[in-house]
């Protein structure tokens, strides 16, 4: 991008501006406009816009910082007076008011802004003229829970600013600065170059993501053929991480590809344009590991569900013989206690003391019932022998 004065614009109208007239709710009045001093409030007093969420912001001309405003409105006035000067301003998580000041000194346009306001934006690159709207999924793994954190940065780029707008806590963007300024000649080369260095930070993070996905499921795949009960929550959370993982990496290959499509449009530096095909570079080969991940993933879970399978077959045939030993048990006891139980029968009867029971006073009434007893017994242990009872 060229470097160039910017003129005074006509002030825009946004979607939470409404027409005068419209209603009679009060309405915030628009900010001011390029080289304006901000619009006091009905008593005189300037308005207070609420700038906590400002990091830093800085104003570079040469690749060097000169100037460290402590608020917008002195950042935009040492912009308008450094000639050939680029502002970079980063924000974290910032309010409406300080958004409507950027889009007002910046002309910055309404749908970016509300994009940056409600967040949970997909990754994409989007052009407003001669202004860049950028959003990033930045990652990283966080050791002690084993997850994955997704944060998400906005950026404007324009032809002399830089605005960063961050929802979470990666990337850390005060290591992309220290870096930017102690390389002043790359910093020399514009808003681009923070442009690039933003996205090679945000790549690069995702390099200990990798690493620790990786370690994840080689501890999964051990636990899995351990037979560890836990370890298909573990692999739905891990696959759940994985999809947010393509949706933050899948679309940086796209969007990288179109900028390097428009680097003679635009022209971009040529030393620029080879750090932005090596962040390409990289970016495509996260995105083929983080495939690969998932993929990996699917694989174990379906491995680990014909683990259970199978375990839980070997329980129930386990189940089923102890059962089938039990049931011959139960056999062989019942089939004993029918044999028992026959001379038991022919005891009891004969041993009750009746004065005219028949065969009492019989001679061979005691071989009779030992002889009867004897046949029974025999009789139940050949048809119980037959039926493999005993």
């Amino acid at each position: 991008m060229s470097e160039r004065r910017r003129t005074p614009r006509p002030t825009k109208r946004y979607p939470w501006q409404r027409p005068a007239g419209a209603d009679a709710t009060p309405r915030p009045a628009p900010g001011p406009r390029r080289g304006e001093p901000p619009a006091a409030s009905a008593d005189g007093a300037p308005p207070e816009i609420d700038e906590r969420s400002v990091v830093d912001a800085a104003v570079y001309r040469g690749g060097r910082r000169v100037g460290t405003p402590d608020s917008l409105a002195a950042t935009y006035r040492r912009l308008r007076e450094e000639t050939g000067a680029m502002a970079w301003i980063g924000l974290y998580r910032p309010s409406e008011a300080e958004l409507l000041s950027l889009a007002e000194e910046f002309d910055l346009h309404k749908l970016a802004i509300e994009d940056a306001l409600e967040a949970h934006q997909r990754p994409k690159l989007e052009r407003y003229g001669e202004t860049l709207f950028v959003v990033l999924r930045a990652a990283r793994y966080l050791d002690a829970p084993e997850e994955v954190d997704f944060g998400e940065l906005h950026v404007f780029v324009g032809p002399d600013f830089v605005i960063t707008v961050r929802h979470g806590a990666a990337p850390d963007l005060s290591a992309v600065r220290a870096r930017m300024e102690s390389t002043p000649e790359l910093l020399a080369l514009g808003p681009e170059a923070v442009l690039y260095a933003i996205l090679d930070a945000a790549v690069d993070g995702y390099a200990p993501v990798v690493a620790g996905v990786q370690n994840d499921i080689d501890e999964i795949e051990t636990e899995v053929f351990r037979g560890d009960p836990e370890v298909s929550r573990r692999i739905y959370e891990l696959s759940r991480e994985m999809v947010e993982f393509q949706r933050a990496t899948r679309p940086l290959v796209g969007m990288l590809h179109g900028l390097m499509a428009g680097f003679d449009k635009y022209g971009t530096d040529e030393e620029l344009q080879r750090y932005l095909r090596d962040v390409a570079d990289h970016v495509t080969h996260t995105s083929e590991r983080v495939d690969g991940f998932r993929s990996a993933l699917t694989d174990i879970l379906a491995v680990n569900a014909t683990l259970v399978t199978q375990q839980q077959n070997a329980e129930m045939r386990a189940l089923a013989e102890a059962g089938f030993e039990q049931n011959e048990e139960v056999k062989k006891i019942s089939a004993w206690a029918a044999i028992l139980f026959a001379p038991t029968l022919v005891g009891t009867i004969y041993g009750m003391n009746f004065t005219h029971m028949p065969e009492l006073r019989w001679v061979w009434g005691y071989p009779f019932a030992i002889l009867l007893m004897a046949v029974v017994c025999v009789s139940l242990y050949i048809i119980f022998k037959r039926r493999d009872w005993l």
